[in-house]
């Protein structure tokens, strides 16, 4: 494991942590830890996950936008929505389709060792990670399934302390299930 991969261990555990909290600072700290796993990623050939951590960095930034500018409750943390089953529906088949479709392009064109595992995965997060930037507490739910299967794809690949942090991640992600399920009914 690098200085790198700890450093950005860290910095994800944090953001999760802050992010079940409802903590704006929670935006900033990930885009950092996006920023030096992108390096990571990169260096152990899963290269959907690297591409994966420059669309986090988008979302990152919208998600900072989103918060701070739609639905601040008075204490400072940020009021929950309830999507439309026509919005899950759909975007649950923009992951399917956009994970095979990646999943070619990375079997084709790269020596990605797993590439429709690792962009299954890096698809499944793109669209938790949107429904995270738009306060759907469904994130959570779908963070501890792609997680909990990260766990297995990192240890493949030897980032032993990453697949340490995504089974820490699995654990944050409950909590943040309970908490937002706690808030949604004050």
């Amino acid at each position: 494991m690098s200085p790198m991969e700890i450093l950005a261990a860290g910095l994800s555990a944090l953001g999760v942590w802050l992010t079940a909290r409802r903590k704006l600072l929670c935006w900033p700290v990930s885009l950092l830890a996006a920023l030096l796993y992108g390096v990571v990623f990169f260096d152990a050939r899963l290269y959907a996950d690297m591409a994966l951590q420059a669309v986090f960095a988008a979302f990152l930034l919208y998600g900072w936008w989103h918060w701070a500018r739609n639905g601040r409750r008075a204490e400072g943390a940020v009021s929950i929505v309830t999507p439309s089953r026509l919005h899950l529906s759909a975007a649950v088949l923009a992951g399917l389709l956009g994970g095979l479709a990646w999943g070619c392009v990375l079997a084709t064109w790269t020596d990605d060792p797993v590439p429709f595992m690792d962009a299954a995965l890096s698809s499944a997060s793109i669209v938790a990670q949107f429904w995270m930037a738009r306060r759907y507490r469904l994130c959570w739910a779908a963070w501890i399934v792609i997680d909990g299967l990260y766990v297995g794809l990192f240890c493949t690949r030897g980032l032993y302390l990453t697949a340490l942090l995504y089974g820490l991640f699995v654990g944050l992600a409950w909590d943040g299930w309970r908490r937002w399920h706690s808030r949604l009914w004050r």
